[in-house]
């Protein structure tokens, strides 16, 4: 598992989170689309973190 990645996806996904809620806000459908995309990003990015750390126990 890298910290590194994990805090960067998560920090990813805190940025699509408040860029698609000022999209709502705003009124601003590319804002919320930009956001929900950010938001799907870093879940692929965890979910590519959860798999290396499965590989890692079964390989230890």
């Amino acid at each position: 598992m890298s910290l590194k990645d994990r805090t960067e996806a998560t920090a990813k996904n805190i940025e699509g989170k408040v860029q698609e809620a000022v999209g709502d806000l705003t009124g601003d459908p590319k804002a919320q689309a930009e956001g929900k995309e950010k938001q799907a990003e870093a879940k692929v990015r965890h979910t590519i973190e959860d798999v290396k750390d499965e590989v890692k126990k079964i390989i230890d």
